[in-house]
């Protein structure tokens, strides 16, 4: 699943295509895509602007000229990638493909499509109305790259659970998924399932730095691709060629020599140095 370097890569090669484009129709071709009570006609007639995110969450803003502040008021479209969706604009004429789901044809002629092999991405259209009655949205953590070290520490520091668990779980801290759990864990010396309660100040201030410093790393190399990821542009991105514990199970350490070590954490395949992380 595309963690949040992916999705902020994604927002930002989607940007030159789809800002100031306005919205003149729509086609939805597989119903389950869509989620919420509110038509994705609403939207026609609507100017995107930058897109952006919020954790895993892709934001495409939309303003709607003369449209009123109520509960009511469209906000833009919220699209989860989940495991293998991906947006790309095409030209004037382009036919879906077979994992089409969803269209949005923009005034130039051009077409952004959503396409999701599996199905388990969707699409959702925001109001100041859904977003407050969405569980999903209102649990959500604070972002990694904007909360300083003590206010990271404070949310794990009393926390009984193991420390992976914790930074996979996004009503803690969102947008930090499998990948850049382990890498950070790993930079910052500290075992997947150690209690985090258990962890210093410091030690935790030390994963603050860690995660944001992994986090930047992966954005400035487009992401990892892994499997079906893919830039707004179609690029694969790099970062998973800086991985130093990330599916190297059994390999060596590349700080240490030791023989890198898996297990299971909150139910995710988890790889440590047991040498390097105590």
């Amino acid at each position: 699943m595309p963690e949040l370097p992916e999705v902020e890569t994604i927002a930002r090669t989607l940007a030159p295509h789809v800002r100031g484009r306005r919205v003149t129709g729509h086609c939805l071709l597989n119903p389950g895509t869509l989620q919420g009570d509110v038509p994705l006609s609403i939207l026609t007639g609507g100017t995107f602007a930058a897109p952006g995110r919020r954790g895993k969450l892709l934001l495409l803003p939309l303003h709607v000229a003369d449209a009123d502040d109520g509960p009511d008021a469209v906000i833009g479209v919220g699209i989860h990638l989940k495991m293998s969706g991906r947006l790309f604009v095409y030209p004037a004429g382009t036919e879906p493909g077979p994992h089409t789901r969803l269209i949005f044809d923009l005034d130039d002629g051009s077409r952004l499509f959503f396409d999701d092999a599996r199905k388990f991405g969707y699409a959702r259209v925001l109001t100041p109305a859904v977003l407050a009655a969405w569980p999903f949205w209102t649990r959500l953590g604070p972002e990694p790259l904007e909360i300083d070290a003590a206010a990271f520490a404070a949310r794990f520091a009393a926390r009984a659970a193991a420390i992976k668990a914790l930074l996979l779980d996004q009503t803690v801290l969102a947008g930090c998924g499998n990948i850049y759990a382990d890498e950070s864990l790993f930079r910052a010396g500290i075992r997947p399932e150690t209690r985090a309660s258990t962890l210093s100040p410091e030690r935790l201030h030390g994963l603050h730095a860690a995660l944001q410093e992994v986090l930047r790393e992966s954005i400035a190399a487009c992401g990892s691709s892994i499997r079906d990821y893919r830039t707004a542009r179609g690029d694969a991105g790099a970062f998973q060629n800086s991985f130093r514990v990330y599916g190297r199970s059994g390999e060596r350490c590349l700080a240490c020599g030791a023989k890198l070590r898996a297990c299971k954490v909150a139910g995710r395949a988890t790889v440590y140095c047991p040498r390097c992380q105590k």
